[in-house]
């Protein structure tokens, strides 16, 4: 069983090509740096003293710059190539998380975030671009998912080192983000400065015959991306509410809610591929995004239950969601771009997630403030069902 298991963890891997494995790989030494995010709703609250609306509008000004960063990157990885775009969001980035620090009031620091977030959103459609442009036809799902499985275990590096680094100073959260995306910017450089990205296998004619297809007037993938835009709501209060509720309600320290997160990346890090592996041999990309959805509804009914080990098993049960829901929501926006197009797809994909960034906070600390933390996980328990059922109706005529 376990031999057979190793063949399957195996296969599920094979057919990558070695630019993937190095996206990848620069996209681990970029998260493992991500350390800001997830402690600023702490930083704010604990550190600089801000109210919770104050921290929620700060942090939702994150969102409105990862919009237009979204939008950006899209438009400028269409017509200067995803190179350009994801070396300058890298490099760039550096002297914004320094100077990050320096703004403590809530009107410096919402602006600082917001080019911060403008800034490393553009990064996001040309990534997503030079995947698909590197990847076999066949393999962009576990493609997307190699790429997510290494921002995941950065991302159960970052806050874990993270929160070690907060307990000494919140300075050197910033300084630790600023290295890690200077030393990616660079690895990047370097290795794809002189690789051309794999043609797809279509003709330039064949190219240029193909109709242009603007994502803003193809009205079933508005409605999916509306919805992901609802998914990342949802799942995104990972980054905002729940560690100030983690705080509040359980009296968990930084070290403790670091490593809780930490949890939620090493899961998807062990499972991912493995998991997307056996769904897309198993299941429509349809069944697997509305099972994702579910899962997700579960995993915040767990937050009503006492006891640390009812955080951790609703941590997995999020994870899971994240693994089964956002790979494939990747792949449905690349196929249904043209090939001139893929930029604009992936950067409406972005902003849809991006939106959430502005949602996200304003929606769900305004609900803890006013009606406690049981009525939000309760409204978020429920949206996340009728979420399920609004993808079935949308993608079961695709």
């Amino acid at each position: 069983m376990f031999k057979q298991f190793f063949q399957l963890y195996l296969d599920s891997y094979r057919g990558l090509s070695r630019p993937s494995w190095m996206l990848a790989l620069i996209m681990l030494i970029n998260r493992s740096g991500a350390m800001v995010i997830p402690f600023l709703g702490i930083y704010m609250t604990q550190h600089l003293h801000f109210s919770l609306k104050e921290t929620g509008t700060v942090l939702s000004c994150f969102g409105l710059g990862a919009v237009l960063g979204s939008l950006l990157g899209g438009w400028l990885t269409d017509r200067i190539g995803n190179f350009i775009v994801q070396v300058s969001s890298l490099f760039l980035s550096v002297p914004v998380f320094c100077l990050l620090p320096q703004l403590q009031t809530p009107g410096t620091l919402a602006v600082g975030v917001f080019v911060l977030s403008v800034v490393t959103e553009t990064f996001r459609p040309a990534n997503s671009v030079s995947l698909v442009s590197y990847a076999k036809p066949e393999n962009i799902t576990r493609a997307f998912s190699l790429n997510r499985m290494a921002i995941n275990l950065g991302f159960s590096i970052g806050p874990a080192v993270g929160g070690f680094l907060a307990s000494i100073s919140y300075n050197w959260l910033f300084y630790g983000n600023a290295v890690t995306a200077g030393a990616a910017g660079i690895v990047f450089f370097f290795y794809f400065r002189a690789l051309k990205s794999r043609e797809r296998a279509v003709k330039k004619e064949e190219v240029s015959a193909l109709p242009e297809k603007s994502p803003w007037k193809d009205t079933p993938f508005l409605l999916f991306s509306l919805l992901c835009s609802v998914y990342a709501i949802i799942f995104f209060q990972i980054l905002n509410t729940m560690p100030v509720f983690y705080r509040e309600s359980h009296g968990l320290t930084e070290q403790e809610i670091g490593l809780l997160l930490a949890f939620n990346g090493m899961v998807v890090f062990l499972l991912e591929m493995i998991l997307v592996h056996v769904a897309e041999k198993s299941m429509s990309t349809m069944r697997v995004i509305v099972y994702g959805t579910l899962l997700c509804a579960f995993s915040f009914f767990m937050l009503l239950v006492p006891g640390l080990w009812a955080l951790y098993f609703g941590m997995f049960l999020l994870s899971v969601s994240e693994i089964l829901a956002m790979p494939f929501m990747s792949t449905v926006t690349m196929q249904r771009a043209t090939p001139r197009k893929q930029g604009a797809y992936m950067g409406l994909n972005a902003m849809a997630f991006s939106i959430a960034h502005i949602a996200s906070p304003l929606l769900s600390t305004g609900m803890a403030a006013e009606a406690g933390y049981e009525a939000l996980w309760i409204t978020t328990g429920v949206a996340s069902i009728a979420l399920a059922a609004g993808f079935w109706l949308v993608m079961r005529k695709w």
